[in-house]
């Protein structure tokens, strides 16, 4: 056989071999079997789903990217997940999706994706209606991004799932999503190094739910009248930095075994929790155990309760944040120790701190402490720094903190002689929190995103 003629089976072969590997970009009509059409695709192909609704469930096991146009939305039968993904480096986006079943222990899910499905994409789709978001069930790598996120209404708490949860998934990224009603906005276990950036929460329990994850992100978030901000739990080594808690009804931030931790640059904002400032009605969902609309005609509730909580939090260092109009500004236990709390903002709080404890605790550090919106100080020498010591609590709050009743007392002649003798005779101040170095100005205070209409 001559050289030529073994030459032209060689390259008709290889043409082929390249021919077969070019991607196709599959208009999808709404009438075709969805399943069928991603059966037979190829590695890199692009479906394109034409506006309507077309069938779920659906599995994707091939790197395709699946894309909508206006109008496209994948429709679930009430039962599993809508969109379940086994294979790496898929991408869906554009789409509406909704119609998930409603198994907790299922984790009927919007998007599903599974341990085989690293480094997918899921970015810029609408989510309605379905019990979780999207899970991230071990797939590293993936990114969550500019989504709009909204779990089911009509379902108790404890039945609802999270707008996006994570498990056992390194380096996951949840970005620029908007994430409303459902259980948590995030929900994080068993994981590390993953990022939840620039979201808004809305009308959820928490908006972030940290749990055993560690060495990682959380900044730029926005949380607006929900239970709680942001509740950090058994968590090491995170950066918590340039998020808003927005007139969340129990607590901004929340620390609970949460260790090593930078958080800075946080703004916790009090006020009036009316039009849709708490997330859930207490006089009508809890005694229904359902979660309705807020409605505007309630009367206003203060809150957050707390702008901080802190128990059992170890090592972290608190600076440059604004705790501002909340019950108490921080709530600190004395089991967490090692704590650096300086260069912070506490205004207009009913109650700077509450901390039960024997011992003094001085917030200061490097000649720089907190700033204290009652802290009637001179600055004699305009070094920045008050002239004199700031104790935020004496007995008298630890007689209140502890009966509560004993209000009714707060203006008699026996409590102002006490506590006109306290300040005669600082040895009489019980243990707790001193800053030894006020600041008499505030630091810069955080910019607050336009509320949501």
């Amino acid at each position: 056989m001559s050289l030529w003629s073994r030459l032209i089976p060689m390259a008709v072969l290889a043409f082929g071999a390249c021919g077969s590997a070019v991607a196709e970009t599959i208009g999808v009509a709404p009438d075709q079997p969805l399943q069928g059409v991603l059966d037979r695709a190829a590695d890199g192909d692009v479906l394109e789903l034409a506006p309507g609704n077309h069938n779920g469930a659906i599995t994707i096991a091939r790197r395709v990217v699946v894309s909508g146009q206006k109008g496209a939305a994948i429709v679930g039968n009430g039962q599993g997940s809508v969109v379940t993904i086994s294979a790496p480096d898929v991408t869906v986006r554009g789409i509406t999706i909704k119609g998930s079943g409603r198994d907790l222990q299922s984790m009927d899910s919007g998007v599903f994706l599974q341990k085989t499905a690293e480094r997918a994409l899921i970015q810029n789709n609408r989510f309605e209606g379905n019990l979780f978001g999207v899970y991230v069930h071990g797939a590293s790598g993936s990114r969550v991004e500019r989504n709009v996120i909204e779990g089911l209404r009509d379902i108790r708490l404890n039945e609802a799932g999270n707008g996006v949860s994570v498990w056992n998934a390194p380096h996951v990224t949840i970005e620029g999503n908007t994430i409303r009603y459902g259980r948590d906005g995030i929900f994080t276990i068993t994981s590390s190094k993953d990022r939840f950036i620039n979201n808004r929460f809305e009308n959820v329990r928490f908006g972030v739910h940290y749990m055993y994850t560690n060495d990682s992100e959380v900044s730029g978030n926005v949380s607006a009248g929900n239970h709680g901000g942001y509740a950090i739990m058994f968590s090491n080594r995170l950066k918590i930095t340039g998020n808003i808690s927005d007139r969340d009804r129990d607590y901004g931030l929340l620390f609970n075994y949460a260790n090593r931790s930078e958080i800075s640059g946080n703004h916790v904002i009090g006020g009036a929790l009316n039009n849709g400032g708490n997330a859930r009605d207490e006089a009508a969902g809890d005694e229904k155990g359902m979660m309705p609309e807020p409605r505007s005609a309630e009367p206003a509730r203060e809150g957050p309760q707390k702008c901080v909580f802190i128990y059992n939090a170890n090592h972290n260092r608190f600076h440059d944040n604004w705790f501002e109009r909340c019950g108490i500004g921080v709530h600190f236990t004395a089991g967490s120790e090692g704590n650096s709390v300086t260069g912070n903002a506490f205004v207009g709080n009913r109650n700077q701190v509450k901390y039960v404890g024997t011992r003094d605790l001085d917030w200061s550090k490097g000649g720089r402490g907190n700033y204290w919106s009652d802290n009637p100080a001179f600055d004699l020498d305009g070094d920045g720094i008050a002239d004199t010591a700031y104790r935020p609590n004496d007995l008298v709050d630890r007689v209140l903190w502890t009966a509560p009743a004993a209000k009714v007392l707060i203006n008699s002649p026996a409590v102002q002689v006490l506590r006109w003798a306290q300040s005669q005779f600082p040895a009489l101040y019980p243990g707790g929190v001193v800053d030894t170095r006020p600041l008499i100005a505030p630091p810069p205070k955080p910019a607050v995103p336009e509320r949501a209409p």
